[in-house]
């Protein structure tokens, strides 16, 4: 089970928003959301949680590329909206991939390979590339209070989320939305 809000920073604080993924397919989609709920442009910082396996958060200021940051990489490229996230960190682009596969593998083989050995070992390098561990932006709260090594310590069976909400100083709006 998934669990998702927003927190948009303003001049009094935090305003927080429990909110859907289901339209969310990519990360842009993701930003797109955070900048409907920022108040004047200023940073709104996403929470993605899966009970106990892993944490994501995804920090947006204005039209500037979100930043992200997920407690375990492995943990959640096996779920639909972790592996949005990691393969945005890792720069897998699946669309860019099954259209060039289109275009170079038109009889179901390529310079004599048996059909999905290609697939399979691309498949095998995506999977070295992600840490059994953090991945992405570890300093992405340090102006907000969370340095990076305070992130890194945050476990994800534990209320990872509720604590960095505590560092931000607004536990109170994020237990509002859960």
């Amino acid at each position: 089970m998934y669990f998702a809000a927003l927190l948009a920073r303003t001049e009094d604080g935090w305003e927080a928003s429990d909110t859907e993924l289901d339209n969310v397919e990519t990360l842009a989609d993701l930003a797109d959301l955070a900048r409907q709920a920022a108040v004047d442009d200023d940073t709104v910082v996403a929470f993605i949680e899966q009970e106990g396996a892993w944490f994501g958060v995804v920090r947006v200021d204005g039209e500037d590329d979100p930043r992200v940051f997920v407690s375990d990489a492995t943990a959640a490229s096996r779920s639909s909206y972790g592996a949005m996230l990691t393969d945005e960190l890792i720069g897998r682009d699946e669309e860019a991939s099954e259209d060039l596969d289109d275009l170079t593998n038109l009889d179901g083989t390529e310079d004599g390979e048996p059909e999905g050995a290609e697939d399979e070992t691309e498949e095998a390098e995506a999977d070295d590339r992600l840490p059994a561990g953090p991945l992405g932006d570890v300093d992405l709260l340090d102006d907000l209070g969370v340095t990076g090594k305070d992130l890194l310590t945050f476990d994800s069976n534990g209320d990872a989320l509720g604590e960095i909400a505590d560092a931000l100083g607004c536990t109170d709006v994020l237990e509002a939305v859960r």
